[in-house]
């Protein structure tokens, strides 16, 4: 009998600081993690066993809107959950069009990013 690998929850931001914050909240709450700087780099990736995703809108080449569609066109249900720091209804919109879970306006309370990766990591 094997061990199933355990939920690992996929973060894709170009910030550095971000993303290992990100990471260290996730890891503290009991989180496993994997992080993409790029689209291009999770795209390139081999990583099948991820339990949810957060995504950082604002990208250079690929937007976490244009990596949210090619999941979804690719067939991933994935949930996605995207960060942004310039809100506006035509990003929720088009969240909602590619039915992401969530959009979080930074700054963010820890808690509802926290939420969504609770309810998704199994």
């Amino acid at each position: 009998m094997t061990k199933a690998e355990p939920p690992v929850i996929g973060i894709v931001d170009d910030d550095h600081a971000v993303r290992e914050s990100l990471r260290f909240l996730l890891e503290v709450a009991g989180h496993l993690v994997e992080t993409f700087e790029t689209a291009a780099d999770f795209l390139k990736s081999e990583t099948k066993h991820l339990a949810c995703l957060i995504l950082d809108h604002h990208m250079p080449h690929l937007t976490g809107l244009e990596l949210a569609e090619r999941l979804r066109a690719d067939g991933s249900g994935i949930p996605i959950l995207l960060i942004t720091g310039s809100p506006s209804q035509a990003i929720d919109a088009r969240a909602a069009e590619l039915g992401i879970d969530n959009v979080l306006t930074k700054p963010f309370d820890e808690e509802d990013l926290l939420d969504f990766v609770n309810t998704h990591r199994s």
